[in-house]
C-alpha cells in the first residue's frame, strides 16, 4: 500500500495546531468549572458541554503529542515566521486562527469557546483567553492593520464593525497552502506575476543586491525589455516574481494586487522585478500613490525595477539606485535564435543567424515566441522551419500603435523589380548592409559615441517623380524582412505651433517598438531648409526644423526619406544622414526593361506592339510607365483583345497630357501621329 508523505515542514505545523488542542481542552474545562448551569436544556444554539467533551476526548489529528518549543529551524513555518518578521506569540495566534482550517473540530468548539454556534472562527478575545492575556494588555494590538501578522497578509481580522474583541480571524487560503508544501500562487496572481527560471543576467544588478542595495533601477534603452530570472538573485538564494506594469496598471484594486504580491514574495522567499515603469503613468496624479506603493516594497524584499526613462526621484520616496542594461549584442542575439529553434528541424541558413535574424530587435521572451510560432506554421504544413516562418514570427511583435500614424504595406516586390545604374543599387545594398550590422559598428565597436546619437540607419532617396524611389524603399523592406510604414504627412504637419513635433515624437517612439523600415514621403515639406527669421512664423519653422534634426540623430530605427528636389532639404539634415541615393531618370535601355516588366507576362500583346520605339521615343520615368501600361490594359480589356501599339499610344497620350506635357505628333511618329493631330 502506496502512502503519501506530508511535505517536509508540516509535521512542525501539526505540533503547533496540537498544542492549539491541548489550549481548547484547557479552555473548555475551565468553562465548566464557572459556568453557574451546565445543563441548561435551552441551549439549542450553542454546543453543550458533554458534546464539547466528547469532541476533546480523541486526539487532534495529525499529531497526538503538541510541542511547545518553537518552530523548528528551516520548517515552513520558521521560514515565514523570519520573513514577515513575527516572534513566538505571533505564530501563536497564527496556528490559533488557522485550526479550523485544519481539522473541522475546531470549528464547533470555536463555536462553544465563543458562546455563539454561528461563530465557527477564532475572534481576538478567544485568541487572548487561549493564551492567558488580558483583554486589556498591549497583545491585542497584535492585530492591529500595521501588526506584522495583519500587515504582511497572515491573517486577515473581519467584520470590523464588530467591537475589536468579536472581530473574526481568518487565515488567507494562500498562506495555507504554502504551510501544506504547495507553492503554486492564486490564479489572480499568476496573472499579474511570472516566475521565471531562466533569464538573460545583469551582474550589475545583482552585485547591488547582493550588499543590500534595493530598490535597483535598471535604465534599458534596447529592444523589447529585459528578462530576468533566477540568476539576478541567485547570491541572495531567491527567486525571481516579475511583473509587467500594465498588469498592474490594469487591475481592478492595482494596491491589493500589490500586497497580494508582497506577500507572495514574502512566503516563498523571492525578489520582485517590476517594469517597465512607463506603463504605470508616472506623470499622472491618481497613478502617484501606486508608485511609492510600488517603491515601499523594497521594505520587505529585495525589488528590480526598469524603464526606459530617467527615475525622477518624486515618484517614490526611496530612490533607486540605477543601473544602465548592457546592449545586446549580434552575436549574443543569434544565440538566442539558435537556442529558440533547439529541438525544431528547419532548414535556416547558419549565416541567417547572424546576418538576417539579428537585424530584429526583439528581446529574447520575443524570440522564443517568434520561433514556436514558426514552428507551428512549419508542422501545420509538414516541413521543416524556414527562414520565411521566422520573419513572419518575429513581425507579428509588431504593435498596431504605428499604423494608427503611418501606412503599413507588405512587401511584395524585391531586387528584379527595381530597374536602376548600378551605383545606385550599390547605394541601397548599403542600406541594407547598415542596418544588419548597426548594432556591430554603432553597438559594440561604438563608432557613433556621445551626443546621445541612437543606432538608427537613415537614408535619403532623392530624384524625379516616378524614378522608384518608394519602390526601393519597399525592397530594402522585404530584404530585411519587416513591413515598409508610409508616414502619411497630412497626419503630421498641423499649423498650430508645436503640434508637428508632437506627431512627429508619436511616430519617432512608436516606431522604436516596431520592427519596420519607416518612409517620408515627399520629406522636404518637413524637412525643409531653415530660413532667416522675419517674423514669428519663421522663428517657429525654424525651431521645428532643429527639433527635427535632434531627434533625427536619436532614432533608432531605420528611416527613408524621398525628395523630389534634393536641394530643397537642409545641409544638416544631409550630413545626419547615413546613404544618399539618387534615382536618376531612366534612360532608353532602362526604358525598354521597365516596358516589358510593366506589362507583365500574363497580357496579352498584339504582333504591331514595338516596345524599342515606345523606350526610344518617348521619356518618361518608371512610374510614369508603369501607369500607361496599366492603361493600356484597361483599354485592350474594353476591347476584348490582346493590348495593341495604338493601345499604348492613346495611353502615353493620356499620360502627356495628365504630365502637362506638350503632345508632339512628331515624336509619336507614323505609330502615333493620326491620334496625335
Amino acid at each position: 500500500m502506496t502512502t503519501t508523505a506530508d511535505p517536509p515542514g508540516v509535521d512542525d505545523l501539526l505540533a503547533g495546531v496540537a498544542r492549539v488542542w491541548e489550549l481548547v481542552r484547557d479552555a473548555v474545562a475551565a468553562r465548566r468549572a464557572v459556568d453557574p448551569d451546565p445543563d441548561d436544556p435551552f441551549r439549542g444554539l450553542h454546543l453543550s458541554h458533554d458534546a464539547a467533551l466528547r469532541i476533546l476526548r480523541a486526539p487532534a489529528n495529525g499529531v497526538a503529542r503538541p510541542r511547545d518549543e518553537p518552530p523548528a529551524e528551516g520548517s515552513r513555518l520558521s521560514l515565514v515566521a523570519e520573513a514577515f518578521g513575527i516572534d513566538a506569540l505571533d505564530v501563536a495566534f497564527l496556528l490559533v486562527a488557522m485550526a479550523p482550517d485544519l481539522d473541522t473540530r475546531f470549528e464547533r468548539l470555536y463555536g462553544y469557546l465563543n458562546d455563539d454556534v454561528t461563530q465557527r472562527r477564532a475572534t481576538v478575545r478567544l485568541a487572548l483567553d487561549l493564551h492567558g492575556l488580558a483583554a486589556t494588555g498591549p497583545w491585542r494590538f497584535r492585530f492591529a492593520p500595521d501588526a506584522p501578522l495583519v500587515a504582511g497578509g497572515l491573517v486577515e481580522v473581519r467584520e470590523r464593525d464588530r467591537p475589536s474583541l468579536s472581530r473574526v480571524l481568518h487565515v488567507p487560503d494562500r498562506v495555507l497552502a504554502h504551510l501544506l508544501g504547495h507553492d503554486e500562487p492564486d490564479r489572480s496572481l499568476a496573472e499579474l506575476a511570472a516566475r521565471v527560471a531562466d533569464g538573460r543576467p545583469y551582474p550589475a544588478v545583482s552585485a547591488a543586491l547582493r550588499v543590500g542595495v534595493s530598490p535597483v533601477y535598471l535604465r534599458h534603452d534596447g529592444p523589447g525589455w529585459p528578462e530576468f530570472g533566477d540568476d539576478t538573485f541567485a547570491a541572495l538564494g531567491r527567486a525571481a516574481l516579475v511583473v509587467t506594469t500594465r498588469v498592474l496598471a490594469g487591475h481592478q484594486e492595482p494596491l491589493d494586487a500589490l500586497a497580494e504580491l508582497l506577500r507572495e514574495a514574502r512566503l516563498r522567499r523571492a525578489g520582485i522585478v517590476l517594469g517597465p515603469v512607463e506603463e504605470l503613468d508616472p506623470d499622472r496624479p491618481e497613478r502617484a500613490g501606486l508608485l511609492r506603493a510600488v517603491g515601499a516594497l523594497a521594505d520587505h524584499v529585495p525589488l528590480v525595477v526598469y524603464g526606459r526613462r530617467t527615475w525622477d526621484p518624486q515618484w517614490a520616496h526611496q530612490v533607486p539606485l540605477s543601473v544602465p542594461a548592457e546592449p545586446v549584442d549580434a552575436a549574443e542575439r543569434a544565440g538566442q535564435w539558435r537556442g529558440a529553434l533547439a529541438g525544431q528541424g528547419h532548414r535556416v541558413p547558419e549565416s541567417a543567424f547572424a546576418e538576417v535574424l539579428t537585424t530584429y530587435r526583439l528581446d529574447s521572451r520575443q524570440i522564443r515566441a517568434a520561433a514556436r510560432l514558426a514552428g507551428q506554421h512549419a508542422r501545420a504544413e509538414g516541413r521543416p522551419v524556414r527562414l520565411d516562418d521566422l520573419r513572419a514570427g518575429a513581425l507579428t511583435h509588431n504593435g498596431t500603435g504605428l499604423e494608427r500614424l503611418a501606412r503599413r504595406i507588405a512587401p511584395s516586390v524585391g531586387w528584379p523589380d527595381l530597374v536602376l545604374p548600378d551605383q545606385t543599387r550599390r547605394t541601397l545594398a548599403d542600406v541594407v548592409t547598415r542596418a544588419r550590422h548597426r548594432d556591430t559598428v554603432l553597438g559594440r565597436w561604438r563608432m557613433r559615441p556621445g551626443g546621445g546619437r541612437g543606432l538608427g540607419v537613415t537614408a535619403l532617396f532623392a530624384g524625379e517623380s516616378g524614378t522608384g524611389k518608394t519602390m526601393a524603399a519597399e525592397v530594402i523592406a522585404a530584404e530585411l524582412g519587416m513591413d515598409l510604414y508610409v508616414v502619411d504627412l497630412s497626419t503630421v504637419v498641423d499649423k498650430y505651433v508645436g503640434e508637428t513635433e508632437k506627431n512627429l515624437e508619436r511616430i519617432f517612439s512608436e516606431a522604436v517598438g516596431v520592427n519596420g523600415v519607416l518612409l517620408f514621403d515627399e520629406a522636404d515639406a518637413i524637412f525643409g531648409k531653415r530660413s532667416s527669421v522675419q517674423d514669428a512664423q519663421d522663428r517657429y519653422a525654424n525651431i521645428e526644423s532643429a527639433y527635427l534634426l535632434q531627434r533625427m540623430e536619436s532614432f533608432d530605427g531605420i528611416a527613408v526619406l524621398t525628395t523630389n528636389l534634393r536641394a530643397n532639404l537642409d545641409d544638416a539634415f544631409t550630413r545626419r544622414l547615413d546613404v544618399i541615393a539618387d534615382f536618376p531618370v531612366p534612360d532608353r535601355a532602362q526604358r525598354l526593361v521597365l516596358w516589358d516588366r510593366c506589362l507583365g507576362a500574363a497580357l496579352p500583346r498584339a504582333d504591331d506592339l514595338d516596345l524599342g520605339f515606345c523606350a526610344e521615343r518617348f521619356e518618361l520615368a518608371g512610374g510614369s510607365i508603369r501607369s500607361c501600361a496599366v492603361t493600356a490594359a484597361y483599354l485592350a480589356a474594353a476591347a476584348g483583345e490582346a493590348v495593341t501599339m495604338a493601345d499604348v499610344i492613346a495611353s502615353v497620350h493620356q499620360e502627356y497630357r495628365k504630365l502637362g506635357r506638350l503632345v508632339r505628333a512628331e515624336e509619336f511618329g507614323a505609330s502615333g501621329g493620326a491620334t496625335a493631330s
